[in-house]
Order: C-alpha cells, then structure tokens, then sequence
C-alpha cells in the first residue's frame, strides 16, 4: 500500500480521465511504456522523484512502474499540482506527497518524505530535491545511483554544484537534449505562457506592448507565440549575442529601464533573481500586467511590491492588484510563480512526449550503463536521435537517408571541385 498526502481522494476518477488524455497525444513514451513492459528494467527498484504533477507527468509515473519502479513523487512547485491527478497517481499505489497551494514549509516537508522513502534514482524538475539531499538529508546519497534533472533552472544550480566540488552522484541533463529544448522549451513554453496570461485576465494580446525579460529559447519561443497574437514585442537581455539575435528576429530590444516606461504585459523568462525591480515598477503605466514563466518566484522583486503597495486584493483566481504609494495600479499574475502551470496546465502533452521519454530512457541509462563519475552529464546522443525518430513516426513523417555515395563524400578529404 502507498502512503500519500494529497488534497482529495475521491478526485482520482477524473485524474485517470485527465492522464489518458495525455496519454493519447504521447505516442513516444507510449512506444516506451510498452518495451518497458516487456523488459522491466527497473524492477524492485525505488525511484524519487519531484516534478510538476500534471497529467502529462502521470503518463512518464505509468512508463516507470511499467518497467517495475517504485515511485514517490512530491510536487516541484507549490502551485503547479494538478488534484485531479495526484489522487489518481496515490490510487495506483504511488507515494504521492502533493497537493496545489502548499506553504513553504509544506512543500520541503513533502520533498523530504520522498527522501524517506530510500530513492535508487532521483527525477528532478529544478533542483530542489537534489539540493536538499546534498544539504541535509546526506545520509540518503550512499544509496543514489544517479538522477536526472528536467529544467534549465536546475542545471544551472547542478553545473554550479559540480564545478564546486559539492555534487556526489551523477545526474543527466535532460534539459540539454536537443528533443526537449528545442520543442518544450521552445513551443510549450511559448504556447502555455499564454494560455495561463490569458486563464488569468482574459485580455486582448493583440496591439498590446508585450515585454521579455531574457531570449533563451524559453523567450524565443514566447516571443514568436506572441507576436502571432498580435502582440508588440519587446525583449530585454543582458547576453549581446542574443539580444542581436532578438533584433535580427525583428523584435525591439531594450534595457528594462526603458522597457518599463512603456510596456502593458511584463513576462520573465531568465532564470535570474530580481529582474523586474522596484525601480522598474515605480515607471509602470497604471495597469501593468507581471508574470512569471521561470522556474522559481524570485524573478519578479516581490518584496520590493510590497513595500510600495498601500492596498491588494484579488479580482479574480491568479489575479492580485497593488495599488501603489504613487496612485498606479499594478496586477500580479499567479503569485508570480510559473504562470504557465499557476494558472494553465503546463506544456501541451505533444512535447512533454518527447520530454519524458528523454527522462524514461535516460533513467534506464543510468541504471542499465556503466556506473558514473558524480557530474552532470549530457543525453546520449543515441537516445535523442531515437526520441526525434520515434516522433518523427508516430506523426508519420518521412525523411531521406543518406547514400553510399554521399557517406563517403562526408568523411573524405579528396573530393572537391571537379
């Protein structure tokens, strides 16, 4: 029997309806599930994980325990549990800790109870999990053979983790697999961001001053999806190199100071702490809209609000007013946490598909594979190209393939002009 902590039971018929939706439009991971079936890679296996739980994670949960994996599971973000489903998860016997609206505090006590339960394999989406099996719950590590880690967010604090000495088991970027940045980064980012503005103000994108804070490929593939809305886009940037590429995608590209002056709608997308600032809403027009699709809530100084805030309510579900000392209006979107899951539900299920199946095949890497060295590495070549592949045929896409002919052309020296 599972032990889980979640909001309502008696919601899990309508989890199961919501996965098996996803799961008709994740034709990759299926195509796994089914080998994993088979196969059972990972059986007996104890695997900890803490993601977004949203339908499309239920349907990577359903691919694991084919495979034989004993999973617990915690929420990675305090709003971006979807009920519905962690009581359908908790039903099939999996230790869920997990409910939308957890306090701080809530939500590292649910992290720690999937560490209690002893993880061969960790799943990370952020580096929270990690984080705190290498802060205070050390005595976990010796039993760790490896994990994985989803998000941009989470790398980063890996990669600083590794180059500080400080990681002591190997985990897999799967975030740097081109089959996960390239479409979820890109496509689902863009077009869930605007869903969850939209769920939260029903407003018109359409001729509005639309800007983004960063133009990694999260802000690129924002900024296409918004410009097709009609929106005016302007980006902010702090690298040359993309701001240039910003410029030459046709948007305008400016520091936030001025952006500020002008700008309707405010989203940041960075990865950074304190990139919309005090100083940056105090020349806000009256009615300015701030949200968050970086992983964490620290991209919007929230504090720096509250301390020029006289009084706040709430219009409507992920939407708070702060009306300012100097008589403006800013509004707040989904505590200025991921507004794409506060408020939407995440990535459409097509590329988390590819995602997750980057995740499941990785996961058996780990655990098939030779024993790695405690860094961070990148996805095996192999299983991105499978995981291109394997969609690229379920969307029934065909390519060319190389002759004998143009193999030798590539890997000669001798051949040139003729």
């Amino acid at each position: 029997m599972s032990e889980s902590k979640i909001k309502d039971p008696n919601l899990a018929s309508k989890g199961e309806l919501l996965t098996r939706w996803a799961s008709m439009h994740m034709p990759v991971l299926n195509n796994v599930m089914k080998r994993f079936k088979r196969e059972r890679p990972f059986e007996d296996m104890k695997f900890g994980a803490s993601l977004h739980v949203t339908k499309e994670t239920a349907v990577l949960i359903d691919t694991l325990m084919a495979g034989g994996a004993e999973i617990s599971l915690c929420g990675s973000n305090p709003l971006s549990t979807q009920n519905e489903v962690a009581a359908f998860l908790a039903a099939k016997d999996v230790n869920v800790y997990a409910w939308r609206g957890q306090t701080t505090e809530e939500y590292y006590w649910c992290v720690g109870k999937v560490i209690d339960n002893e993880p061969f394999i960790t799943i990370d989406d952020g580096a929270d999990l990690v984080g705190l099996i290498h802060s205070k719950r050390t005595e976990a590590i010796s039993n760790i053979r490896g994990g994985t880690e989803e998000t941009t967010t989470g790398v980063i604090r890996l990669r600083a983790m590794a180059q500080a000495g400080a990681l002591k088991y190997p985990i897999i970027a799967v975030n740097d697999a081109y089959t996960k940045y390239l479409f979820d980064n890109r496509y689902g980012t863009g077009q869930s961001t605007l869903d969850g503005i939209l769920r939260a103000t029903s407003i018109l994108l359409a001729g509005k001053n639309f800007v983004i804070a960063g133009y990694g490929w999260c802000g690129r593939g924002l900024a296409m999806r918004a410009r097709g809305m009609g929106a005016k886009v302007i980006v902010t940037e702090i690298n040359s190199t993309r701001a240039l590429e910003a410029v030459m995608d046709g948007f305008r590209v400016m520091p936030m100071e001025k952006a500020a002056e002008i700008g309707e709608i405010f989203v940041t997308v960075t990865g950074n702490k304190s990139v919309i600032r005090k100083e940056h809403m105090k020349k806000m027009k009256d009615g300015a809209i701030l949200a968050n699709s970086g992983h964490f809530n620290v991209e919007i100084d929230f504090s720096g609000l509250k301390s020029m805030t006289i009084a706040e309510r709430e219009i409507r579900p992920n939407l708070e007013e702060f009306q300012l000392t100097n008589g403006r209006k800013l509004y707040l979107l989904g505590e200025g946490r991921l507004i794409n899951l506060a408020a939407a539900e995440g990535h459409p299920s097509e590329v988390m598909d590819m995602s997750f199946a980057n995740q499941a095949l990785c996961i058996e890497h780990l655990v098939k594979g030779p024993k790695l060295e405690p860094k961070v590495y990148s996805v095996p070549k192999r299983i991105d190209e499978l995981v291109a592949s394997l969609k690229l045929e379920a969307m029934e896409v065909g390519i060319d393939r190389l002759t004998e002919e143009q193999r030798e052309y590539l890997v000669s020296w001798k051949i040139g002009t003729s």
